[in-house]
C-alpha cells in the first residue's frame, strides 16, 4: 500500500488503537483470573465451576459426611487485654493454620464465626475414611493451638465436637453469597459443643463416630445428651492416640 493511503499520523493512530485494545484485553484477562481465584478462595472448586457456568440455585443433599465445630477458648479474655489489631492478627494466624490443615487432611472449611470454626469432610469429594480424617484433623488442630501457645506465650485452648451423617449444602444469598451446610447433622454437632461444659482440649464425638472408630481410637463415655425431647444422644471423648495408627 502506498504511504498516501496510510499517512504516518493515521498509522500512528492505528497502532495506538491496537496497543490500547491489547492493554484492555490484558486487564480483562487479569480481572478474570482474579475473579476465578476469589471464587476458589470462597467456594469449593466444584461449586466455583457451577457458579462460573451461570448456575444460580445450587443446593445438594450429600450423604455420609463428617461435620466438625471447634471453639477457641480463652480468646475473648485475651483480646480484651490487647490492641484490636493485635487480637485480630492472633485469630487470623490461628485460623490460617487451621485452613492449611484442612487442605492437608482433605477437608473443606465452611466458615468461621468469631472464634468458632466449622469444617466438613466428604462434602465435594466423597471419602470412605471421612470420620477418621476428621478425628485426625481435630488432633492436629489441638496440637496447633498448643504449639501456638508455646511459641507466643498465650493461654488459648480449643474444644471440638464431631458428628457424622447427611447434610444439605448450598449457595445462599445474592449480594453477599456464601456456601453453607445445614441439617440435623450440623445441628447435632453444634449442640454437642454448646450444651456440654467439657474441659478445654476435649474432642467430643457422637455415637455414630464412636461406633465406626472405636477399633482405631480410644474413647471414654461422657454423657447422654437430650437434644430433642424424643431422642437422646450418647457423647464420647477422644481419650488417646490411635490404637493402630489409623490413616493420615
Amino acid at each position: 500500500c502506498s504511504s498516501d493511503l496510510f499517512p504516518s499520523h493515521d498509522r500512528a493512530a492505528f497502532q495506538e488503537m491496537v496497543h490500547s485494545l491489547q492493554s484492555k484485553t490484558a486487564v480483562i484477562e487479569e480481572k478474570n483470573r482474579e475473579n476465578e481465584e476469589l471464587l476458589l478462595n470462597i467456594f469449593p472448586p466444584s461449586i466455583a465451576r457451577r457458579l462460573k457456568s451461570g448456575e444460580k440455585d445450587i443446593a445438594d443433599h450429600v450423604a455420609n459426611v463428617t461435620v466438625l465445630f471447634a471453639d477457641v477458648t480463652g480468646f475473648t479474655g485475651l483480646s480484651e487485654s490487647m490492641a484490636v489489631d493485635d487480637a485480630v492478627k492472633i485469630l487470623n494466624d490461628l485460623v490460617t493454620a487451621f485452613d492449611d490443615a484442612t487442605e492437608r487432611f482433605g477437608l473443606e472449611k465452611i466458615k468461621t464465626s468469631g472464634d468458632n470454626y466449622m469444617a466438613v469432610c466428604g462434602l465435594s469429594s466423597p471419602r470412605l475414611d471421612h470420620m477418621n480424617r476428621m478425628v485426625d484433623f481435630a488432633v492436629e488442630v489441638r496440637s496447633l493451638v498448643r504449639r501456638f501457645n508455646y511459641e507466643r506465650g498465650h493461654k488459648l485452648d480449643i474444644k471440638i465436637s464431631i458428628h457424622s451423617g447427611d447434610v444439605i449444602a448450598g449457595v445462599v444469598g445474592r449480594k453477599k453469597v456464601t456456601y453453607d451446610v445445614w441439617g440435623d447433622t450440623v445441628n447435632t454437632a453444634s449442640i454437642m459443643l454448646s450444651q456440654l461444659s467439657s474441659e478445654p482440649g476435649s474432642i467430643l464425638v457422637s455415637q455414630s463416630v464412636y461406633t465406626y472408630l472405636q477399633d482405631l481410637h480410644e474413647f471414654e463415655w461422657v454423657t447422654d445428651l437430650s437434644h430433642h425431647p424424643e431422642d437422646a444422644m450418647t457423647v464420647w471423648r477422644l481419650k488417646g492416640l490411635t490404637k493402630r495408627g489409623g490413616e493420615g
